[in-house]
């Protein structure tokens, strides 16, 4: 006879339904690093098809720790530092770790090791910190030997466990992609630049520009918000110079984009628009928006995985940053022949 009720799948079913064995399905709920691609991906569709859930209780009974990931972002709507904590927070539960979260209005050394220190406090067997200051860091550094920490989007040169991506190649992307159209005077809408990244795509920027013997003297100052781009994008409007920009984000490039729409500038007809982060509505804008793509997805894998392998004693994977492609759209083209 039949039973009424489906049998709950276990990491056996898994194993067997991947063709693998069971202690590599343990492995790849762990984020171990040193697992083939193909091989992890034919596990996490076993786990798909079987809705399979690990039972963290008895996991974390089995290791003698929590199995609790701590994670400390800011509170703000900017998308890049959002996506990546959802990024993070997804990964973790799929590697069977529960997440808990800190998320701080204001972001600074002293707000972050009260953060670190009431999630240690909770039991947590390691921290993720998702933020993109100079203070991340810091505060990284000087607990690293208390508890394991991995800083994303911060200054990932200077931390010793980190994920994220190549932001200054990004940059370069991003403009030499203008400078290829033909675009000579190129301005640039940064962050604020005590975030890392803003710092780190004005350096690509600078780059660019100077590699092909350009001058990078169009700089404008941004905050991350569409006001700020609005306000910059008036006064590139204003200077018949310009043929193209890049934006630091694509929420300021929206607010640049629609600046120059007012003040009779058309895009890409006058003035070409680059953005960074490659939101979901950029393909949506009018004209769809040329940005840098960032896998939010992919950088939680990351940081789950430098973690894992930190709190299993394992040999943490090798150091490198994601790539950032270029997502050409329809707002960049070739500068008007008049030019």
């Amino acid at each position: 006879m039949a039973s009424a009720h489906p049998k709950t799948p276990v990491m056996a079913d898994v194993a067997l339904l991947a063709g693998v064995s069971h202690q590599t399905v343990s492995r790849v709920l762990n984020g171990h690093p040193h697992i083939r691609q193909s091989t992890r991906e034919r596990v996490e569709r076993a786990i798909a098809q079987l809705s399979y859930q690990p039972n963290t209780a008895a996991r974390a009974l089995v290791r003698g720790r929590s199995g609790l990931i701590g994670i400390v972002t800011g509170s703000g709507a900017f998308y890049g530092p959002r996506s990546a904590h959802q990024g993070v927070s997804a990964a973790a539960r799929k590697a069977g770790y529960s997440v808990t979260s800190v998320e701080l209005d204001d972001i600074t050394e002293a707000t972050l090791a009260a953060a670190v220190e009431d999630l240690s406090r909770l039991g947590v067997e390691g921290l993720i910190v998702v933020a993109g200051h100079d203070a991340a860091v810091d505060v990284a550094r000087k607990r690293a030997g208390a508890l394991p920490i991995v800083v994303v989007e911060g200054d990932l040169t200077r931390a010793a466990m980190s994920a994220g991506v190549d932001q200054v190649a990004g940059a370069v992307a991003a403009t030499e992609h203008l400078i290829g159209l033909g675009h000579r005077r190129i301005a640039h809408i940064s962050g604020p630049l005590h975030w890392c990244e803003a710092r780190a795509r004005l350096e690509g920027w600078q780059l660019a520009m100077g590699r092909s013997g350009l001058p990078a003297v169009h700089l404008l100052r941004g905050d991350w918000s569409p006001e700020s781009g609005y306000t910059a994008g008036q006064q590139i409007a204003a200077d018949a110079e310009i043929t193209a920009v890049f934006a630091s984000n694509d929420q300021m490039a929206l607010g640049a984009l629609r600046a120059l729409r007012e003040a009779g500038r058309s895009v890409p007809g006058d003035v070409s628009l680059v953005g960074f982060d490659d939101i979901p509505e950029a393909a949506y804008l009018f004209p769809p928006l040329t940005t840098v793509h960032q896998d939010f997805a992919a950088v939680g894998h990351q940081a789950i995985a430098v973690l894992a392998a930190a709190l299993s004693g394992a040999e943490l994977p090798t150091p490198g940053l994601l790539s950032a492609p270029l997502i050409e759209r329809a707002s960049t083209a070739p500068p008007r022949k008049d030019r």
